[in-house]
This record gives C-alpha cells, structure tokens and sequence, in this order.
C-alpha cells in the first residue's frame, strides 16, 4: 500500500516530537519535510538519520517554513501536513490552514494525548495560556518545595533544539559549564540557568523517550517545564496551566492555549500584584468558563534587583526575555516593571542603537516598543545583541532575560540584573503540592 505522504510544520520542538513517536519507525507514513519558522537560523538544516531511524537513511529536509505551498504542490498525490508549534492566534492557525488547503494539502492538529509519553514516576505538568506568563517561576517554586518535603526532582524543559541536532539527542543540564558545552542559545539559557543555580538538573535534547528514561533514574518526581503555550509531552498526574492578567483576553485567542486551561487541573493566574482589577476579573472568569472544575490560584511575581543605588534617577536601557515581547507580545516586561518600581528616570529607546539581525527583529515584530528582546540565536546574534548595548545612550542597562547578561556579552555599562519569582496567595497551592507527594510518591 502507498505511503501516505506528511509534512510536520513546527519550529524545532513539538514538531520532531510528533515525528519520533508517530512516524519514525511507521510504514504507512513518508515524513517528506519538515518546516520551521518562529525562530530565526534553524531552518535549513537536516533532520539527521542518527535521529530519523531506519526508513529515513538520508534524514529529513527542514525546509522555511514559507516554502510550504511549493512542498505540497511538489509531491504526487494527497500530502497530510501537520501543525506541531505553539503560542499562535487563532487568526494565524487558520491563516495556516487556508494556506495549505489552497495549495492542495490536508491541514491536521493532533491531540496531545496522541504523542504523550508515560512515565513510571509521578509528573506535575507545568503549562500556560501564553509565553511569558511565568511557568518557569511556578515550576522552581515547585521544585524548591517538593525538595523541603524531601522528593528528589528533576525538570525535563520543553525543546529548544536550535543547533546540531545529533549532539542535542539528550542534554542533561547539572552545571554551568554544561551550558556553555552544549553550546546554548541565550533562550535556553533562560530556562535552565535559574534551575541549575537553584540546584537542581535540568534534561532537554530531542529525543524526549530517552530524555524521560534517564531522567526517571535520579527523581522521584519529574517537573515538566513547558514552552510557550505548549501541551506537555509527557502525561502528567498534575497539570498546572499559568495564566498572565497582563494580556487578559489571550486565554481565549491563542492556540494550544485554550486547550491546556481546558485540561488543566490547576488555573494559576499569575502577575496579580502588576495587573488591574478588571485585567484578573476577566481572565478569572474566562477561565471559570473553560474549566469550572479547575482549582483557581491566584498569584503575585514582584520584581526584585541586584543593585536598586544606581537605578534611582538614571537613564536605563531595558533588555527582556526575547520570547516574550516578541511572539509572546507582551506589551510591557519585567523590566519596565522593575524601572517604576525603582525611580529610574527615563528609558531610552532600543530602536534607535539596533544593529544587525536585532535591527531585524525590531522589523519583525513591530508591536515591540523600548525593551530590547535578549536575542542570541547565533554568535553573530549575540554579537549584534552586545553591539546594540554598547552603542545605547544610557547610564545603565536594566535586564530581566532570567539568564546572566554579564557572562554573555562585553558591556561597556553596568548591567543590574531584574528577578522574579511567583507568590502564591494563601495555603492552597502549597497544600495541594504536599497532597501530591503524600499520595504519589512512594
């Protein structure tokens, strides 16, 4: 029987996921490509045949995803094409869906059951509604108290394969070192230097069956730290699904987002100390309509800095989390939070000093404002990110990426580092993490 031929659309994450469990070893199927787009440099590249398995010998094209049109009308017959990314408005995802119809392909979004992985230890979930609205923060928070209650832990992140895919299979995270010998992205950086700072090891790669096996043998419980609005790749006993009250209405607008605060088990509304009344009214009762039987938490995320003197009265150049200001379209980051909270006097604007492949970014996404996304994809982006920096007219540089700016790039002015950690109101949350471990963990 003819194989039926598939295109898996992603951005270098779910969409090799999808592949490792549904296709690689499946002979009904012919993976003819995949697509990326959202992240810059990582299309262009193989899928390698250390990673695509025997029906692939050569690997898998990974083509722009603006190529998509001309791979379906290319192939012989019906081509399935499969959305396998997150964090996208429902305008966007049908944008999609009509871009490939009128080019002859079938449009497919699987259910993230079909490719979740089962664990022989119990797995707390970590989702949200939007990038940026604090899973990082709500999973170290976790971490930190099943380790109080005496659990080992270890987070497994969400991909963020952006390199050379056959020495990114498995990662395990346990030092600093070990971001520097995988060669990360400053957006990888982000999400496992606060764990490992923290004490604890972080796994991530590709090939996220051999990441959860190994990874089983030194927890006995393991965090899923999600990306983005995505689904977990493995079945948690507990999902925990964030909220941000900071881009109210988003619950409902953006894809797979709806969709985890439908299965979530937990609602956390985050940043309730930085949004307004009516900002949490509404997302609180959105998603008491999606999902009534969800517990509901509330929770703050004040900013902290590591030198507040020099802030007062100065000129500040803002840098964010790249994510999200930039898909995430987050209007306002922690960094403009952190510059009110401690009398800077004006922010300059990061438009006017971008270089390079940051100038591009500024082109691309045009809702951003004064902050400077922490873009670092390549040694040419984080170049052209310590360019940018250094040419800015500023007293100081005001950074909230969760990652060390400092040990990054060269700046020519002193760089305060923002933090945030999430403050759960009352008892609840604490209470249904000891019930967790009392009931799970052997």
């Amino acid at each position: 029987m003819e194989r039926k031929k598939v295109i898996v659309v992603g951005a270098a994450g779910r969409d090799f996921h999808v592949f490792n469990v549904l296709f690689r070893n499946n002979p009904a199927y012919e993976v003819v490509a995949f697509t990326a787009t959202q992240i810059p440099f990582i299309a262009n590249r193989m899928y390698p045949k250390e990673l695509s398995g025997k029906l692939y010998p050569k690997g898998i094209k990974i083509y722009d995803e603006s190529q998509l049109p001309q791979l379906i009308k290319r192939q012989k017959g019906p081509v399935i094409c499969i959305l396998a990314y997150s964090d996208l408005s429902y305008q966007t995802v049908m944008e999609k869906a009509s871009r490939v119809n009128a080019a002859g392909g079938d449009f497919m979004m699987l259910a993230p059951l079909d490719v979740m992985l089962k664990s022989s230890k119990p797995v707390i979930a970590v989702c949200a509604v939007r990038t940026g609205s604090g899973k990082s923060p709500t999973s170290r928070y976790i971490m930190r108290l099943l380790r109080k209650l005496g659990a080992r832990t270890v987070a497994i992140r969400h991909p963020m394969p952006y390199g050379n895919l056959k020495e990114q299979i498995v990662e395990r995270f346990a030092t600093l070192k070990d971001l520097d010998r995988y060669k990360t992205t400053i957006e990888e950086r982000e999400d496992y230097e606060p764990h490992i700072r923290n004490g604890f090891v972080v796994y991530a790669g590709v090939d996220y069956e051999k990441i959860l096996r190994q990874a089983e043998k030194e927890a006995d419980v393991i965090i899923w730290d999600g990306g983005n609005n995505d689904a977990s790749f493995i079945k948690p006993d507990l999902l925990i699904t964030v909220a941000d009250p900071l881009r109210a209405g988003n619950e409902l607008t953006y894809y797979p987002g709806e969709m985890v605060a439908r299965m979530a088990d937990v609602l956390l509304i985050n940043k309730v100390d930085a949004a307004t009344k009516a900002e949490v009214e509404r997302v609180t009762r959105d998603l008491e309509q999606l999902n009534p039987k969800a517990t509901m938490v509330l929770s703050d995320s004040p900013v902290s800095v590591d030198n507040e003197r020099i802030l007062r009265g100065s000129r500040a150049l803002l840098v964010e989390d790249g994510p999200t200001i930039t898909h995430g379209n987050m209007r306002i980051g922690a960094a403009t939070i952190a510059a009110k909270k401690y009398g800077v006097r004006t922010t300059v604007d990061a438009k006017k000093y971008a270089v390079g492949t940051i100038k591009d970014t500024f082109a691309k996404y045009p809702l951003l404002d004064k902050e400077l996304p922490a873009m670092g994809y390549s040694t040419k982006q984080i170049r052209d990110l310590e360019a940018t920096v250094n040419r800015a007219d500023c007293d100081v540089v005001l950074s909230a990426t969760p990652t060390n700016l400092r040990s990054i790039i060269n700046s020519n002015k002193p760089i305060v580092q923002v933090s945030y950690e999430i403050h759960p109101h009352g008892k609840e949350f604490d209470s249904l993490i000891k019930r967790f471990v009392r009931d799970r963990v052997k």
